[in-house]
């Protein structure tokens, strides 16, 4: 179990000690993401050591939080995955991550940055209402990485897809862009001139993207309530 432990008998407590651990929260990150090898967490964990990662895990585990699996062959390997009761974390997680989108900017020199993280990031500011019904394509990129998503648009809101499928528009740009688009204050055309974003397919539909999520809402409400 965790070496953490808060002397009180409280859900958030429990909950606290269970991941509030160091890292934690962002091993979960990447298991939400998909199953994952030892070695792919620690590709995207930088920073953090083998030994603390196995610690991690192990009381993880032990909280039913994660599982290890073998996977049948030809991969023969063990990969680490969320049980259903790790997976129930998720709405915390995405509140958490639209919190903390406020404290994102200025990037802090030396951060790494994975392009599969965008998947979690656009949920989180994806609108829950009724939206335009239309699939645009995204892709994000950053240095030689990147990361191709689906922005599905319908009645139950919208959804993010991996991969880029049936779209007649897709953006291409890094996710600091992609924000700036789709919270508009930067225009599509702005980007685009500045060498920011390139658009392939539909300009027009590519230009109802900010439609699909709620942070350009979120900019024009919070000056009015300070």
């Amino acid at each position: 179990m965790s070496n953490l432990h808060y002397p009180q008998f409280c859900a958030l407590a429990r909950a606290a000690e269970i991941i509030g651990e160091r890292w934690t929260l962002l091993i979960i990150r990447e298991l939400l993401l998909g199953p994952k090898r030892f070695g792919d967490l620690l590709d995207h964990l930088d920073g953090m050591s083998p030994t603390l990662l196995t610690t991690r895990l192990t009381t993880l585990i032990e909280c039913n939080v994660v599982r290890r699996i073998a996977l049948p062959p030809p991969a023969n390997a063990q990969v680490y995955e969320l049980t259903e009761i790790g997976r129930e974390v998720q709405p915390a997680i995405r509140e958490l991550i639209r919190w903390g989108g406020r404290f994102l900017f200025p990037p802090v020199p030396g951060d790494t940055f994975e392009p599969d993280w965008v998947l979690l990031g656009l949920d989180a500011i994806a609108k829950r209402s009724a939206v335009p019904e239309i699939r645009i394509g995204l892709t994000v990129t950053h240095g030689k990485k990147s990361a191709g998503f689906t922005v599905a648009g319908g009645g139950f809101g919208t959804a993010i897809e991996r991969g880029i499928t049936d779209c007649k528009g897709t953006l291409e740009a890094p996710f600091d862009a992609v924000l700036q688009i789709v919270g508009t204050s930067v225009s599509l055309q702005d980007a685009i001139d500045a060498k920011r974003a390139s658009v392939s397919g539909s300009i027009a539909l590519v230009r109802k993207l900010p439609l699909l999520f709620d942070l350009a809402e979120r900019r024009r409400i919070t000056p009015a309530a300070n």
